[in-house]
This record gives structure tokens, C-alpha cells and sequence, in this order.
């Protein structure tokens, strides 16, 4: 089991903070921030797996997977078109989220959090009318981006309310 403990050295500055409401939404967002990513993996990986999914927008993989009959999990999936579907969003939240950085130092947080807003949507709305692999890819993308937005913006404000809090304090 995890645990840990705070230890004050000798001559080490102790701040006076309380818990308010601020600080306490602050780190509701910044610990929630990483959960888009784990129930992304697991609703893709789920989504994945399906016949129905698979049969559809990945017949090969689907007539792979019926005719082998082993119980050999590890390669069940070897489809390179598979994996950019899955990766697509990871690779296009990195990328996203060194422009994000410019866009908001330009235009402030608000519009940087919006746009990523807007892309997430117009990606999941997207994936939603998906009749073929281009379009779940394409939406997996602007997914992506929304997702490096908000997560830049996330830590850009959490970086600036702590540069606050430190200016008030002292």
C-alpha cells in the first residue's frame, strides 16, 4: 500500500496556504486531466475487440481473428491501419500540444481551452457519423488536437493560479 509523509527541514520556508475552494478545484482539474487518456484506452481497446466494430471498419482484422482459432492473445490484432486508428489521438495530442503552447501565449487561455473545445466535439462528432476508416482516423485526430489543447491550457493555467499564489503569499 502507498503511502507518504511531509517533512519540514531545518530553516525551510513554510508557506501559510489554506484550502479553499480555488485550490481545491485546481487540483480537482490538474488530477483529473490524465483520466481522458485512461478512458480513452479503455473504451478503444474495448471498442477494438468488438465483432461488430471490427467487421465493419476492419474486415481483415475481423476474418484474422475468426480463423485463428489459438488462445494467443499477444498478436491477435496485427493490423498496421489498426494501430494508426489507435494511436492516432496520442500522437495527435503531442503534436497539438506544442502549437497549443503558441496559441496561448497569443490568445490567452479562454480561446485556447475553446478551440480545443470545439475540435474535440466536431472530432467526436465525427467518429460518431464514421461510415469508413478515414473518417474514424480523421476524427481520432481532431480528437487528439482538442485533447493537446486542453491539456496545455490545463497545466498553463495551473502553472499561472501557482505563480499567483506564490505572489500573494509572500
Amino acid at each position: 500500500m502507498a503511502g507518504g509523509t511531509i517533512v519540514l527541514a531545518s530553516g525551510a520556508k513554510e508557506h501559510p496556504g489554506k484550502m479553499t475552494l480555488f485550490v481545491f478545484v485546481t487540483c480537482l482539474v490538474a488530477s483529473s486531466g490524465g483520466l481522458i487518456f485512461g478512458y480513452d484506452i479503455g473504451i478503444s481497446g474495448g471498442v477494438t475487440s468488438m465483432d461488430s466494430f471490427l467487421s465493419r471498419f476492419f474486415p481483415s482484422v475481423y476474418r484474422q481473428q475468426m480463423a485463428d482459432s489459438t488462445t494467443n492473445q499477444y498478436c491477435k490484432f496485427d493490423s498496421q491501419l489498426l494501430t494508426l486508428f489507435t494511436s492516432s489521438l496520442y500522437v495527435a495530442a503531442l503534436i497539438s500540444s506544442f502549437l497549443a503552447s503558441t496559441v496561448t501565449r497569443v490568445f490567452g487561455r479562454k480561446w485556447s481551452m475553446f478551440g480545443g473545445g470545439i475540435t474535440f466535439l466536431l472530432g467526436s462528432a465525427i467518429n460518431g457519423a464514421a461510415v469508413n476508416v478515414l473518417m474514424l482516423i480523421l476524427g481520432r485526430v481532431l480528437l487528439g488536437i482538442g485533447i493537446g489543447f486542453a491539456n496545455q491550457a490545463r497545466a498553463h493555467s495551473m502553472t499561472r493560479s501557482r505563480e499567483a499564489s506564490c505572489m500573494h503569499s509572500s
